[in-house]
């Protein structure tokens, strides 16, 4: 599977046989950055038996993402008959009693009663165990295919992320030669550097002392290391660009990688035209960072 976006919407609709009549019902999905997995369903009263097989519908094809499923369910041609809730309209009308008697004022209207939340209700048609069954197949069947759209559209706009990816890691491994190329590294240039600091510290130390400051200051000026790094990461990256399946967490260790490699060149350098090219590898790390967040 190709690397994904984590951001992305999709939704779904349908038909589906209720208990009273045809119904319409429609899934949105939206989608958008997290460290990990996380779902939040919002679903009609009624459905919570079908939250966990919902859950394991999305879990079993998506890895990371803040993941807000909907489902809207609508009876067709199906009419609501309203009903009063005995129990709610006597502990309004005891309360409404007591307040009018405390302040003297008049009864209230019946419209302002009924207006009260709770007291009018809507009566439900009575569904068997084998309509709940065909509804609830109608209902992750829908999701399924809502998941795939949100998929497509995630992998859709990955391959575009992937694109600008690989043209950051092109480009550090294009500063990373232009480091490992300059003439400061040659090994007459930096003997010479050497040299001339050894030089400076020849009059105040002692020999030995002097053999010590001369091997720190070439560990020090030595860039191999970081270099042989930076190659491998760039491999690295690349593979993971190329390959399956969830990468962002890897791709995100290894832009913390190259940052720690740009930060020791910088260090390190002894010669301005290699500081510049450790800043500017500096700003493709970082822009290569900021990508990788929106990956799955």
């Amino acid at each position: 599977m190709a690397l994904q976006s984590m951001t992305g919407f999709a939704r779904v609709e349908g038909r589906a046989d209720g208990p009273a009549g045809p119904v319409r019902w429609t899934w949105e999905l939206r989608s958008v950055n997290a460290k990990g997995l996380d779902i939040r369903l919002r679903l009609p009263p009624g459905f919570e038996p079908v939250e966990i097989d919902c859950r394991r519908v999305i879990a079993a094809r998506l890895a990371r993402g803040n993941i807000q499923a909907s489902l809207r369910w609508e009876p067709e041609g199906v009419a609501e008959i309203p009903v009063v809730n005995r129990d709610v309209l006597d502990a309004v009308l005891g309360a409404v009693e007591e307040l009018r008697r405390r302040l003297g004022s008049p009864p209230p209207a019946a419209e302002a009663i009924l207006s009260i939340r709770g007291v009018m209700d809507v009566a439900s048609p009575t569904e068997d165990e084998e309509a709940v069954a065909r509804r609830n197949r109608a209902v992750l069947t829908g999701l399924e295919r809502a998941v795939g759209e949100l998929i497509a559209v995630r992998a859709g706009e990955g391959g575009q992320i992937v694109a600008v990816l690989k043209g950051h890691v092109e480009e550090i491994a294009r500063l990373t030669a232009a480091v490992e190329a300059d003439p400061s590294r040659s090994a007459d240039a930096l003997r010479a550097r050497l040299a001339a600091q050894v030089a400076l510290l020849a009059g105040s130390l002692d020999e030995e002392r002097l053999y010590q400051e001369a091997a720190m200051l070439a560990a020090r000026a030595d860039l191999r290391e970081e270099l042989d790094r930076l190659n491998a990461h760039v491999h690295a990256a690349v593979a993971l660009l190329d390959g399956d399946g969830p990468a962002g967490r890897k791709l995100d260790f290894l832009a913390q990688e190259f940052n720690r490699e740009s930060n020791t060149i910088c260090s390190k350098s002894n010669a301005a035209a290699v500081t510049r090219l450790g800043l500017e590898m500096k700003v493709v790390v970082d822009q290569f960072r900021e990508q990788v967040q929106n990956l799955e």
